[in-house]
């Protein structure tokens, strides 16, 4: 098939966007991956001429919608402290460390489940730190399994990360079916996770090492301070969403955006402040790579290169390869752009596969410290303790946790096949 200069115009575009997906920016450039999503959608915008109207219908609104909905539901709780609240009252139960680090890999993972995973590490992260200060425990094993728990919880729903959201509204999996596939193979890894931190290798080094000596104060965070009313106000829209997804066909965007809605008329919280907790740049990033997306789509060489790889005897279908381009492109590009990559040429099999999917592009961020903005939230919050977590201490749980974890979700998803 021949190719116009504006196909290679595109083909440029495009690769410069997943670069600076795979470099975080661009060189010399103040730009994130947000910024570069953008411009690569201006870009292809004017290269190609595309009407601004065509260009936002290559947007999926849905998972835009869905994705804003519950980062109010998210913000919502936050504000309430209702994550710094739980997080407290795990700390103070008597429980050994192997006990305290069960509870929290739970509650990490079953509020992942339900919120975002990047606010509930956001929220968590500063007072887990300061639990293990206080009781004098190595507060690194803790962190990672923060993080960890979070990425794992977050694949038990359809709602518990973006890629989810994505993968669900663009394949319109059911919500319930969903569940019982993945909760499995979630709840099986969040227990090999706890194993390892609680009874694998080097699990009590350094236990006596603290970075910050007890004598020192601990910073304190500025969390809001637990609100009843505002949380269960939160809960209580957060259980009717979920009772609406499990039962009911109505569309998830709509019902996630009136349950926002309810939320947003507050006699307390300004909406002005709950809309600060959204993150736009988030948003920007869906719509940017949607647009350049759709514009590569159309010079046919996803397509070809599909057929290629189908002729080398590698189907996006076959499980064993939806796994390995899956991981690859995960860490490569990070999990959201990966899926949007994947998604179009699942195939017939797209209800499995989406499954196969979404777990996969989840469990690989546990791979490397840089493999989740979870992973990179619990860092930097650490880091503000007084505690270094380096690439090299994640790897040491990331590494094993995510290669077992993702043969469960093999073995499961060839079992259940």
């Amino acid at each position: 098939m021949n190719h116009s200069a504006t196909d290679w115009g595109i083909v440029a575009v495009f690769a410069t966007v997943y670069l600076g997906m795979f470099l975080g920016g661009l060189p010399r450039l103040k730009l994130d991956r947000s910024g570069v999503a953008l411009l690569g959608a201006i870009a292809v915008i004017a290269l190609t001429g595309l009407p601004v109207e065509d260009a936002a219908r290559a947007v999926d609104l849905p998972t835009i919608v869905l994705l804003f909905a519950f980062m109010v539901v998210s913000a919502q709780m936050r504000l309430g402290g209702f994550y710094t609240e739980v997080t407290r009252r795990v700390g103070a139960m008597p429980l050994s460390r192997a006990g305290l680090l069960a509870a929290l890999i739970f509650v990490a993972g079953a509020l992942s489940a339900i919120f975002s995973n990047d606010i509930v590490c956001l929220a968590m992260a500063p007072v887990v730190a300061r639990l293990c200060l206080q009781r004098g425990l190595n507060p690194l094993p803790f962190l990672v399994g923060l993080a960890c728990a979070a990425n794992i919880g977050s694949a038990a729903t359809l709602i518990g990360n973006p890629q989810n959201m994505l993968i669900g509204s663009v394949l319109q999996l059911p919500f319930g079916g969903y569940v019982r596939q993945a909760l499995p193979p979630v709840l099986i890894s969040l227990g090999l996770l706890w194993l390892w931190l609680a009874f694998g290798p080097g699990a009590r080094a350094g236990a006596a090492e603290l970075t910050r000596p007890l004598g020192v104060d601990v910073p304190q965070d500025d969390a809001p301070p637990f609100d009843r009313w505002q949380t269960a106000k939160g809960l209580a829209v957060a259980t009717a969403l979920m009772g609406i997804f499990l039962f009911t066909d109505w569309p998830r965007d709509v019902a996630a955006l009136v349950g926002a809605g309810v939320l947003l008329l507050s006699r307390r919280l300004h909406s002005a402040h709950v809309m600060g907790f959204v993150d736009w740049q988030l948003l920007l990033l869906f719509i940017g790579l949607f647009v350049v997306n759709h514009a590569f789509e159309t010079t046919g060489l996803a397509a070809e290169a599909v057929a290629w790889l189908a002729a080398q005897g590698l189907h996006l279908t076959d499980p064993d390869a939806l796994l390995v381009l899956g991981v690859a492109l995960s860490n490569l590009v990070s999990n959201v752009p990966a899926v949007m990559l994947l998604l179009p040429h699942l195939g017939a099999s797209a209800s499995e596969a989406g499954v196969m999917l979404a777990l996969v592009s989840t469990f690989a961020g546990n791979l490397l410290l840089v493999g989740s903005i979870a992973n990179l939230i619990v860092a930097d919050l650490a880091a503000k303790q007084g505690i270094t977590l380096h690439w090299k201490q994640h790897a040491q749980t990331g590494i094993p946790v995510t290669l077992v974890t993702l043969a469960v979700v093999w073995g499961w998803m060839r079992w259940a096949g």
